[in-house]
């Protein structure tokens, strides 16, 4: 088992673009202001680039920024005062419900969603929300199409095709190291495998364990009942990876015991519970049960 992993970690390592990633993150942003005078144009600038910033991220903030004149397409997105028009890819600002307006611009962009948190930190709870949840769900997703492969052949897009690999903790452990150089961008980090050596070594060497209870889930509880939970258990080591590794970037220091504990529990609860939202389309978890049982 383990010299599979290692085969099929060495054959995703060439698959993972590191440099990818970091263009993304690093691509030049354009962000259009609409508002009616001098004060509204202030008030979304400390909005996307608040006073006490860090001068050097500030600097570069308020450079992605300018006053929209002319066509409005040509922005990454616009900010429109109340009472003005909003554009096609506009968004109203109003400063009573600024903590609703990040969330809902990444939704939207999310092709951007890289460069807008490294460009302003006060999307990035925002985007680093999206980004782990998102890396769960593919890994939950992802354990349960490998374990039911006759029963549901395809029910999400996920980074790699499925059958390169040997091992689904291969697939597992690459996609957190993805998400890994992602939120090192979000962060604005330096990206890449070197600069990461020490989050991928982390989850690399992490990657056995959760494998061992997801395999003992399986094989305790009878008639395939255990996929549900193995499924939650990818979700769950997934997202304490994600956290810890958010954390790691905003304060210096990763997650303690008793947070791992908590935040395991929390996401294995969410994660088994998700599962109708997790298979769109696919039978409840009772369903599941009862055609493995047909089938074996």
């Amino acid at each position: 088992m383990r010299l599979n992993v290692l085969k099929d970690i060495r054959k995703v390592y060439a698959s993972l673009n590191a440099d990818e990633i970091r263009g993304e993150a690093w691509r030049d942003l354009n962000v259009g202001l609409l508002a009616s005078g001098e004060d509204g144009i202030r008030r979304m600038e400390a909005f996307l680039a608040p006073p006490g910033m860090d001068e050097l991220e500030r600097a570069h903030a308020l450079r992605a920024i300018h006053i929209a004149d002319g066509a409005t397409d040509r922005y990454d997105f616009v900010l429109c005062e109340p009472g003005i028009p909003v554009p096609r890819n506009g968004y109203l600002f109003e400063s009573d419900e600024t903590d609703s307006l990040p969330h809902l611009i990444v939704s939207e962009k999310e092709d951007l969603q890289l460069t807008i948190a490294r460009t302003f930190p006060l999307f990035r709870s925002a985007v680093t929300h999206r980004i782990i949840r998102s890396t769960a769900r593919e890994n939950a997703m992802f354990s349960l199409v490998t374990a039911l492969p006759n029963i549901i052949p395809s029910l999400i897009e996920l980074p790699w095709t499925l059958g390169e690999f040997a091992t689904d903790t291969a697939f597992l452990t690459m996609n957190q190291i993805r998400m890994a150089l992602q939120l090192a961008a979000v962060h604005g980090r330096e990206v890449g495998y070197g600069e990461q050596k020490g989050d991928i070594f982390a989850i690399i060497a992490a990657a056995f364990g959760w494998r061992a209870i997801a395999r003992e889930l399986v094989g305790h509880i009878p008639l395939g009942g255990g996929l549900i939970p193995k499924a939650a258990v990818a979700f769950a080591g997934t997202w304490v990876v994600g956290v810890g590794l958010d954390k790691a970037h905003r304060t210096g220091t990763g997650l303690t015991r008793e947070e791992k504990r908590d935040a395991y529990a929390e996401a294995f609860a969410h994660g088994r519970e998700s599962m109708r939202e997790l298979t769109p389309g696919a039978p409840d978890p009772e369903a599941l049960v009862r055609n493995v049982k047909l089938l074996s």
